[in-house]
């Protein structure tokens, strides 16, 4: 099959709907449609039943889906490594980042990025830190930004700790916490990030908040307490200074700040000895050393 017929199989499977799929690829449905059918013709079979609920993949359909997307990253391997062998940085960075990372620090990253190698392309994916070590695995990124402990045996390096705030518009002090009847808002995260802030509250109260708000974002979460709605607690990354709230850090005494957030630099070695991911790791290391000199630790 061509590139553009592997891409066609990758974008029905994905998508799982002919009209979604013309969209992504800028075909007509009609030329897409004929597409398909030179495709099926080719292979001798029929790759996919189209239902109420969309396209669903034959079982050859699932063979040959899978050797669409092995093709796909064998011929993006290929061009890197011959893109390695020039001087100059291009090549596609694939980069899977952590969300809250990829809505505050990451933006400026990158601006240096794409200003000093105007050659480079970039694909970002963001979610959670559990799906940044998935991505990797399945060869969908070459380089992941995590948060908190991550179990990753291959390259990894530390590159910035923030602190955690409580927020409010009204409490002025963790003790405030014990009788206060306004709500606690949270947002969605990895589990890791929901467990210490329960052993936090466990440690410091002997029952639950009463009232309790959940939302999917955490932007959606920090602009709540910011209205006056509720307290949140939320990273210092996410926090300008300007925020017009009462920001109290979750201290274990007066010295200590009892809870923080690491975020790491996590991928395979080989994927590091690219130039177009050395490039972007020397200027992530550049701006965590800032942030870190900023926080002054």
């Amino acid at each position: 099959m061509t590139t553009t017929e592997l891409e066609i199989i990758k974008a029905l499977a994905e998508e799982g709907n002919m009209r979604k799929a013309a969209e992504r690829l800028f075909l007509s449905q009609p030329a897409l449609s004929q597409r398909l059918q030179s495709i099926e013709k080719e292979w001798g079979t029929l790759l996919f039943i189209r239902s109420q609920k969309g396209l669903e993949p034959t079982p050859a359909g699932e063979l040959i889906i899978g050797y669409a997307r092995e093709a796909i990253i064998k011929r993006e391997e290929t061009f890197e490594m011959i893109a390695s062998m020039a001087d100059k940085v291009h090549g596609t960075l694939k980069i899977a980042c952590a969300s809250i990372v990829g809505q505050t620090w990451l933006p400026q990253v990158l601006k240096e990025y794409v200003e000093m190698y105007p050659d480079a392309k970039i694909s970002l994916i963001t979610g959670w830190s559990s799906e940044i070590v998935k991505a990797l695995y399945e060869g969908e990124a070459h380089v992941g930004i995590v948060r908190g402990q991550v179990d990753w045996k291959s390259k990894k390096t530390y590159l910035f700790r923030d602190h955690l705030y409580l927020v409010d518009r009204e409490i002025t002090s963790i003790e405030e916490l014990k009788d206060t009847t306004r709500p606690f808002i949270q947002f969605k995260s990895d589990s890791n990030y929901h467990m210490e802030i329960q052993r936090w509250w466990q440690r410091h109260f002997d029952q639950k908040p009463g009232r309790q708000i959940t939302v999917d974002q955490i932007e959606t979460c920090k602009q709540l307490a910011l209205n006056g709605i509720g307290y949140a607690i939320l990273p210092s990354i996410t926090l300008t200074g300007d925020e017009d709230v009462n920001k109290m850090p979750l201290l274990n005494n007066e010295e200590e700040f009892e809870l923080t957030r690491d975020t790491w630099l996590i991928g395979y070695e080989s994927s590091f000895a690219l130039k177009q991911v050395d490039a972007f790791t020397q200027i992530v290391q550049s701006h965590a050393e800032r942030l870190q000199k900023d926080y002054n630790y």
